[in-house]
């Protein structure tokens, strides 16, 4: 029998577990799984500063210049775009880095769509690792909670998407329209996902946002999305607004 008080006790000791364990293997990558991976030698250093600046570019479409930028300040050697390439690659083949690709759909209007791909760790905890940071460092800046959360969306919607043969895309337009995600299928059905920690005011601002997107997609020439959802942290039951979009807890997505 479990005494009343020993739940949170385990529940704490789990998450100190599942902590150290993200910090575990940050460490294995950088000092040798981005070596082994095709026998190249890379610097565990270079290899830090590069997981701290995808860190904190994640969710965006930054570009290697960008990154290159940001890791000059630490980096006493030069650092050139073929040497930052080989290093994201090799994360790419260790599954430690996996960008989305951007989502090219026919529109009614001529706004040109952004071709980058979206900055994302495979998991999360990679990036909070990278960072050194914890739960309650998430929980006091709700921005990095934020995007971190729409990673940990994209790794999940990933799963399921692989399920139903689909891929998960990015969408971001010239005039700053941005979804989070996009599922398209290989039959050509596809679905508009916008990702928000909670709140009235959040969720609000991603049902403008999958609205304003419908709008511009040209149904006479691809069709109309099967689903538009807004996909939160908070809540125990998913639910259809009277607009259609549906409103899914994290918690609840299963096959």
């Amino acid at each position: 029998m479990i005494c009343r008080g020993g739940w949170p006790k385990a529940i704490g000791q789990e998450k100190e577990i599942a902590l150290q364990q993200a910090f575990d293997y940050y460490d294995a990558v950088v000092e040798s799984d981005i070596s082994r991976v095709d026998d190249v030698e890379r610097d565990t250093e270079r290899t830090k500063r590069l997981l701290r600046s995808y860190a904190r570019v994640v969710g965006s479409q930054a570009k290697i210049p960008t990154m290159i930028e940001d890791m000059k300040a630490n980096d006493v050697e030069s650092l050139s775009e073929v040497t930052l390439r080989s290093y994201i690659n090799a994360l790419k083949k260790i599954f430690v880095i996996e960008d989305s690709p951007a989502w090219n759909p026919n529109l009614r209007s001529k706004t040109a769509i952004r071709t980058s791909d979206t900055r994302y760790f495979t998991d999360p905890s990679i990036g909070t690792a990278a960072l050194g940071i914890g739960p309650n460092d998430l929980v006091n800046d709700l921005e990095s909670f934020g995007l971190f959360f729409e990673n940990l969306c994209i790794r999940d919607l990933r799963v399921y998407a692989e399920k139903i043969d689909g891929n998960v895309y990015h969408y971001r337009d010239k005039s700053g329209l941005e979804c989070d995600a996009v599922i398209h299928t290989r039959n050509g059905s596809y679905g508009l996902v916008e990702m928000k920690l909670g709140g009235d005011r959040l969720i609000e601002e991603g049902v403008n946002t999958l609205m304003a997107l419908e709008k511009q997609i040209d149904t006479q020439k691809m069709k109309a999305p099967a689903f538009r959802m807004i996909l939160t942290a908070t809540g125990s039951y998913a639910y259809r607004r009277k607009d259609g979009i549906l409103i899914v807890p994290i918690c609840c997505l299963k096959d």
